[in-house]
């Protein structure tokens, strides 16, 4: 199970106003139009899922406004900072992003694969020799035991199970101790019990004041673990507000072209979705 408490970095938010924010975001991919001038506010204390169907632009949308993916129009601020202003190290201590496949050294230990998060801490030098302090070692124990994953400091993370990795990777992002945290689909590989406590950890690390933005296929799971969405469709913002406001049967149909009946969880007291089928079969 997943420790909620605090780890030792716990912050509470520095300044008032958005922590990231995009202003008619644009991008396009070999040419291809894929974000139609988007406007996104990530506020310190809160978690804001992204929603919609596949190809709607959300993990292009994460990073973009991570500084990892080019803009052909408009401007991501962190703070009152353009993003392209900042150098690389500068945009991993503001911004984390797990993204939904990450590649690393297959005969790395777990350790170091979380430690690769302390990096953005250091200079240069500390870089290429892979110098870490004791401070950086207790970060990784405390964000390896926050994700439950302290059993498995000296394995090798070739030797993990899908669920297991995907844990690791989050602790990685812990241990970055970023003001941003995006995560795209972290749940994708995590059995219920897991998604139950990586739903809980974001709510813990927004009330420690950091901004959470994360990308949710299974719209009951957003509706319980954000306070805010922005559903997405063909690159624009469809909708946008709590999620009372955002899933309702009539914007889902339009959305994802499906016939759902949305009520309220008795125990939640947050949106519940029942799907009943198509609208039609158009591709």
């Amino acid at each position: 199970m997943l420790r909620t408490s605090p780890g030792p970095t716990a912050r509470t938010p520095s300044r008032s106003g958005p922590a990231l924010q995009a202003r008619e975001v644009r991008v396009a991919l070999r040419r291809r139009p894929i974000l139609h001038g988007i406007d996104l506010r990530l506020e310190p204390g809160r978690v804001h899922g992204l929603v919609g169907p596949n190809g709607a632009g959300k993990s292009t949308l994460l990073r973009a406004m991570a500084g990892l993916t080019p803009l052909s129009g408009g401007t991501v601020l962190a703070g009152d900072s353009d993003i392209r202003g900042l150098t690389a190290r500068e945009r991993a201590r503001r911004i984390a992003l797990l993204p939904q496949d990450t590649h690393v050294g297959a005969g790395l230990r777990v350790a170091a694969v979380v430690g690769l998060g302390r990096y953005a801490h250091h200079g240069l030098l500390t870089r290429m020799q892979g110098d870490l302090t004791a401070e950086d070692r207790d970060v990784i124990d405390s964000a390896l035991a926050r994700v439950g994953a302290e059993h498995l400091r000296e394995r090798r993370i070739d030797q993990l199970s899908g669920g297991q990795r995907q844990l690791v990777l989050i602790a990685k992002q812990l241990a970055q101790d970023s003001e941003v945290m995006f995560l795209d689909e972290p749940v994708s590989a995590l059995d219920l019990g897991y998604q139950a406590d990586v739903v809980e950890l974001l709510g813990d690390l927004a009330a420690e004041g950091r901004a959470v933005g994360v990308v949710l296929h299974d719209l009951n799971l957003a509706g319980r673990a954000c306070d805010d969405l922005t559903l997405l469709t063909a690159g624009n913002v469809l909708a946008r507000g709590t999620p009372h406001e955002v899933l309702r049967p009539d914007l889902l149909a339009t959305a994802y072209r499906v016939h759902a009946d949305v009520d309220l969880d008795a125990v939640t007291l947050r949106p519940r979705i029942t799907l009943r089928g198509r609208l039609d079969r158009r591709a």
